[in-house]
């Protein structure tokens, strides 16, 4: 049996409340769960000590035993000093999709060639002005 340590949402609509669980992988997320070893309030203020709660012992037990933290109770165990994590790197992540950058290229060209077009009107000799006399 794979064993995670994940969270586990509660609350009601819009105000979340999750409880970090030892659990088997394949159990639903918010089904049944082997124990309970800590809680997740996000609508506390970041800095309140009350956010996150983890009992030290039983996590460091499931760990002994082969349990696989989730991404985010990872980043609780990191910074409990419980589990170090090892930084992530996504150097993609600010790149704009395929079509951002067709776009961005379209708009280029049609800059640049407006800008060849004014360029162009610039440098030709503009028209004399030529006055046409009507003798009546």
């Amino acid at each position: 049996m794979a064993i995670g340590l994940r969270l586990a949402r509660g609350g009601a609509k819009k105000r979340p409340y999750y409880r970090i669980v030892a659990t088997d992988t394949r159990s639903p997320r918010d089904g049944k769960y082997l124990e309970q070893v800590g809680i997740y309030n996000p609508v506390l203020a970041k800095d309140d000590e009350n956010r996150v709660k983890l009992d030290e012992d039983r996590v460091r037990y499931w760990l002994g035993v082969g349990a696989q933290p989730s991404d985010r109770v990872a980043r609780f165990l990191d910074k409990a000093g419980i589990k170090e994590r090892a930084p992530r790197n996504n150097p993609k992540k600010a790149e704009p999709g395929e079509k951002a950058k067709e776009r961005a290229e379209e708009k280029a060209a049609k800059v640049a060639e407006a800008a060849e077009a004014a360029k162009a009107a610039a440098e030709a000799p503009a028209p004399e002005a030529t006055e046409e006399t009507t003798e009546g």
